[in-house]
């Protein structure tokens, strides 16, 4: 399938993006924008966006079609973790759930189109409008296309034009799916840019920042805070920076066919995207006391990952993430020949996948790429210590519990700070609601009129 020329990213790779190609496509954008976009009503856009999904989950789907012939050279993940991971993302993205996640944030359907007054607004004599950015400028962070796609998808519902700079390497699927929305409605896709760079090419970046309202910045808190002190003043910068996820699993659940399940879960979270989002869990925390052990659990999850890697295989790798997956085996391999209480599962022949197991609760950083910790404890409590490092930083934490305990749980977790508490096996699927960072996506977007009547 050849792609016409309609973005930056399109260009020949011997061309060279210069500020003043910068600066007048975002003006292109703002153009189009206000011909195209801004006057749109949500109801008609939001159809556009949910038969745009519909399309992207069929088989057939020309886009669909060359993100997994291509995709796992062009990305690193395999054609079923890709498939997976885009199923997840547009599967949810519905006319309903749309509309949920206006009125989430927004608490009506038209504030974007008129003055509009909730029930409880209506009480108080009062109406509100919202506006979205003129131009939001995104830079993006990691390999991951689903975080830069939800993005992308909030732009549009906030009537924003949009520049994406995507790192080095990472726009494939960002790429196909601009071309997928031009072809859908063309005048949609003309309010939107795509491009690649190297991060801290500070006048392509200088000029972008000139010329937008708003930025999304995703990438490691340092790389953030360089882009902060780099931009405007008047420039709003939002900043998702490096956050870590783990898993807690309840002694209720951990009987019989029971535990299988719950390893058989936690298993697809640390597959999904290959354990590379902030919302895939470096440890799994295990309760003892249950009818089957952590130490058993571990190997429980040895089995799952084995099993995953003949369905959902992880892909290759470089030879830099190989030889970290290795040094760190190796480690644990010495360790575990001189303690019992250590234990290592692995893939034979490759990196493809481990498991260690120890029973000291100290949150681990994983080296990913569906290396995983299992830790005994025995209770929240002793796991919430263990991870007092990350304190702050935890956006996920992937639960399996009782009905009666997971409340408690929840509550627990929601008071020491973690941004959003899901059933182990969806943390790498929030839904479209979803609070990222444990703010409102579209509602940190948007600014507000209120009419006091």
């Amino acid at each position: 399938m050849h792609l016409p020329n309609y973005f930056l990213i399109d260009l020949p790779s011997e061309a060279i993006l210069t500020a003043e190609m910068i600066s007048e496509a975002c003006q292109t954008l703002k153009r189009n924008r206000d011909r195209y976009l801004l006057g749109r009503p949500t109801q008609g856009l939001i159809r556009v966006l949910s038969q745009l999904a519909r399309d992207w989950l069929e088989p057939e789907f020309p886009f669909r079609k060359m993100v997994l012939a291509d995709g796992p050279k062009a990305t690193g993940f395999s054609a079923a973790t890709l498939a997976a991971g885009l199923d997840d993302f547009f599967g949810a993205l519905t006319l309903e759930n749309l509309e949920l996640l206006l009125l989430q944030d927004l608490g009506h359907l038209q504030r974007f189109e008129s003055l509009a007054a909730s029930e409880i607004e209506q009480n108080c004599d009062r109406a509100s409008y919202v506006r979205g950015p003129e131009l939001l400028a995104h830079v993006t962070g990691g390999i991951l296309p689903n975080p830069t796609l939800m993005n992308l998808l909030l732009g549009l519902l906030a009537r924003s034009a949009q520049f994406v700079k995507c790192a080095t390497g990472t726009a494939y699927v960002p790429r196909l799916f601009a071309h997928s929305l031009y072809q859908a409605e063309p005048k949609l896709g003309a309010c939107l840019e795509i491009a690649e760079w190297k991060g801290g090419t500070h006048s392509l970046e200088t000029a972008l920042f000139s010329e937008a309202d708003c930025l999304i910045v995703m990438g490691n808190d340092q790389t953030i805070a360089d882009i902060r002190q780099q931009a405007p003043h008047r420039l709003r910068v939002l900043g998702y920076g490096h956050r870590v996820s783990f898993g807690y699993v309840a002694r209720a659940v951990l009987s019989g066919m029971s535990a299988r399940k719950v390893a058989c879960r936690a298993a697809h979270d640390i597959a999904a995207w290959n354990q590379l989002g902030c919302l895939s869990p470096h440890v799994i925390y295990v309760e003892s006391g249950g009818a089957v052990s952590p130490l058993h659990f571990a190997e429980l999850l040895a089995a799952e990952l084995e099993s995953l890697e003949r369905t959902r295989p992880r892909g290759g790798l470089g030879v830099e993430e190989s030889g970290a997956i290795a040094t760190r085996r190796y480690f644990y391999q010495v360790r575990a020949a001189h303690s019992s209480e250590t234990k290592l599962w692995c893939s034979d022949g490759s990196t493809a996948w481990t498991v260690v197991y120890e029973p000291d609760p100290l949150f681990q950083v994983s080296c990913l790429n569906r290396f995983i910790y299992v830790k005994g404890v025995s209770g929240l409590e002793q796991a919430l210590r263990g991870a007092d490092a990350v304190r702050g930083k935890v956006s996920t934490v992937g639960l399996a519990a009782t009905e009666d305990q997971a409340y408690e749980i929840a509550t627990e977790l929601a008071r020491w700070g973690v941004a959003r508490v899901c059933p182990l096996g969806q943390m790498q699927n929030p839904p479209l609601t979803w609070r990222h960072d444990g703010r409102p996506s579209l509602g940190d977007l948007v600014t507000w009129t209120d009419w006091e009547q």
